[in-house]
Order: structure tokens, then C-alpha cells, then sequence
């Protein structure tokens, strides 16, 4: 109760205490009605007639921990005893036991692998921060599909390169990279590449090539879609689309055209929403602002006009400055933050 009422007094959110302590709300209020009550949570009285054995305990440790049985689960440990005329426990009393004497731990190669979070990349201009991903096009043939490999840039989402190709391949994402590169005239050291775990992402290739071409990657971590929000809120968007094909497209012809179509539009014609509703690629050539101002001018001059409708200031139309990639939740002093500065 004094943790949360010293939260409180600095202005934090009393549920929100709640639930950082880990305990009910309205627990907290019983409390707080009857401050002098003990906790009335007795517990069980008498033990269980069914309850294991000290020596039965004792003897589910010793089997558990014995060569014959050491890498075996308390399933197979279970199974294997009855199949010698012998039973001591169920399984879940054999989980039970060991949980408590702290021996469910993983061992040598069942260990699982920690993954640690992408850094944290920060864009401030175009050609900063890149992302990138492939996704699948529906052939004529059913089980294959056409591959697209599609770069967005994170500052101004625009797309700033992109093919289809028959397969999934680090040469042909490399060779798209190198183009797309030089299309956007950048200089070695100047571009973080942003992309998921899949085997073109980090062929021996492409990583080559990103070498050779100054430009330093980041991943994602296994199976963890998030981490490059931006390809795939871009996928979405393309697959939304109201001329996307219900089915497959007839040809690789095809789908390059129905593509070609879609980034043209994607860049020059839709006002994304966040970057304050400007096209890609007017944020990317830096003309977002003058359009903000503009936009901020025909508010201001709305209010005075109406000052009675607008109970608040107007609509915030300010340039957004900065745009973060697997930004971490709570940011400390510590941490480390990648601001890619053009070379």
C-alpha cells in the first residue's frame, strides 16, 4: 500500500502499480478498508491421505538422478519402471518433485538459444536505414510461386528497389542491393540494412556483397516478425490492395507490371500515415515540409476564422524528424543506440 500511494503522489497510474507489484486492484482496496486485518489465507490444515512419502520423494531423486535414467523424462522414466513390474508415482508427482528440488533445469543441447534484440537503429534523413524482405507471388502452377524482393527506405518509406525472380537466392538479392545502391547514390559506410533471418538475407553472398558495397547489416531474430515492422506493414499494404489478383498471376510478366504499377502508386501518389500523410517519395526528396507548413498555415488560419469550433490548438502537422527500428521499450542510460549519420 505504500508502494502504490508513493507511485500515486508522483503521478503514476494506481492500476498500473497494481499491476507492476503483481496483485488485484481490488485486493488493494480490501486492504486499504481494513489495513489492520491479518491475512486470513490459512491454508490446508491436515495433509492429503494420497500425499507422497518422504522415502517416496526420496526414491523418485535417486531414480531420476541415476545413470540408467538421467536423460530420460519422467514420461519415459514412468513407462520404462512399469515396464519392470515397478511403480513409485505419476508423472506429474515426478515433475512435481523434481521442480521443487530444482532439476527440471535444460541440459548440454536441449538448452535453448537466447536471442538478443536487434540494435536499435535510428533514421534522420533518407538513405539512413534501409529494410528489406521477400515475399511470395502466386504462379499458375500450384506450389510455385514468383518471388519478390522488395527495399523500403524506413525514413521515408519509400521503395527504393525492387524484382521478381522464379527464386529465393542471396545472388539475386544481392545484385539488387548493388543496384539499388548506386540508383540512390550511396557512399560506403552510409546505410544500415535491415532484414530478417532467412538463408538470402545471410548467404555468403549477399554478405559479400554488403562488404564490398560499405553497407552494415542488421537481423532479426529467428522467427520474431516484428523486428522488421516496415517490409511488413509495405507486404500488407501490396496484398490489400483492390486490383491485387484474387488468384494467381498468368506470367511473370504479369506480376512485373501489376508490381511496377503498385510502387509508382506507393510512392508518388499515396499519402502514407506515418509520415503525416505526404508520399513517399516527396518525404524522400525532402519536400514533406513545405507541405506541413502549408498545412499548418490553413489550420491556423481556420481557427481564427472559427476560434469556437477548435476547443484545443489544431491538428499537429510537425515534420517528423526521426524515425527508430526495434526501438527498446524503456531506453536507459546504458544502452547502446546506433544514429546512422549520412557519410
Amino acid at each position: 500500500m505504500e508502494l502504490v500511494q508513493e507511485a500515486e503522489d508522483a503521478g503514476a497510474n494506481r492500476s498500473s502499480s497494481c499491476e507492476l507489484l503483481q496483485i488485484d486492484i481490488r485486493r488493494l482496496q480490501r486492504w486499504e478498508v481494513h489495513p489492520e486485518q491479518p491475512d486470513m489465507r490459512a491454508g490446508p490444515l491436515t495433509q492429503p491421505l494420497h500425499a507422497l512419502s518422504e522415502k517416496e520423494k526420496k526414491m523418485i531423486i535417486e531414480v531420476s538422478t541415476s545413470d540408467t535414467y538421467r536423460d530420460a523424462s519422467p514420461w519415459e522414466i514412468v513407462a520404462k519402471m512399469a515396464d519392470s513390474g515397478v511403480y513409485i508415482a505419476s508423472e506429474s508427482s515426478f515433475y512435481r518433485v523434481l521442480r521443487q528440488k530444482n532439476l527440471l533445469s535444460h541440459r548440454g543441447k536441449s538448452r535453448p538459444q537466447r536471442h538478443v534484440q536487434p540494435q536499435h537503429l535510428i533514421a534522420m534523413e533518407p538513405n539512413q536505414v534501409w529494410s528489406w524482405d521477400i515475399t511470395y507471388l502466386k504462379s499458375p502452377i500450384k506450389g510455385n510461386y514468383y518471388y519478390l524482393y522488395l527495399i523500403e527506405d524506413i525514413f521515408s518509406r519509400m521503395i527504393v528497389g525492387w524484382k521478381i525472380e522464379e527464386v529465393e537466392s542471396a545472388d539475386h538479392a544481392a545484385s539488387l542491393i548493388e543496384r539499388s545502391c548506386i540508383e540512390q547514390s550511396v557512399a560506403r559506410g552510409q546505410i544500415h540494412l535491415h532484414a530478417d533471418n532467412g538463408s538470402p538475407m545471410k548467404g555468403s553472398t549477399m554478405l559479400a556483397k554488403l562488404q564490398y558495397l560499405g553497407v552494415m547489416p542488421s537481423f532479426s531474430r529467428p522467427q520474431v516478425s516484428n523486428d522488421n515492422p516496415y517490409s511488413e506493414s509495405l507486404f500488407k499494404t501490396l496484398k490489400y490492395r483492390p486490383s491485387y489478383p484474387g488468384g494467381a498471376f498468368a506470367s511473370m510478366d504479369e506480376a512485373n507490371e501489376w508490381v511496377s504499377r503498385f510502387v509508382n502508386w506507393y510512392n508518388d501518389e499515396h499519402l502514407h500515415s506515418g509520415i503525416k500523410f505526404v508520399t513517399p517519395a516527396s518525404r524522400h526528396q525532402k519536400k514533406d515540409g513545405a507541405i506541413l507548413e502549408k498545412r499548418t498555415s490553413v489550420y491556423e488560419l481556420a481557427k481564427k476564422l472559427h476560434p469556437s469550433r477548435w476547443s484545443q490548438s489544431i491538428r499537429n502537422w510537425s515534420l517528423i524528424t526521426e524515425v527508430h527500428l526495434n526501438k527498446k521499450k524503456k531506453e536507459t542510460t546504458g544502452n547502446k543506440v546506433l544514429r546512422t549519420v549520412a557519410a
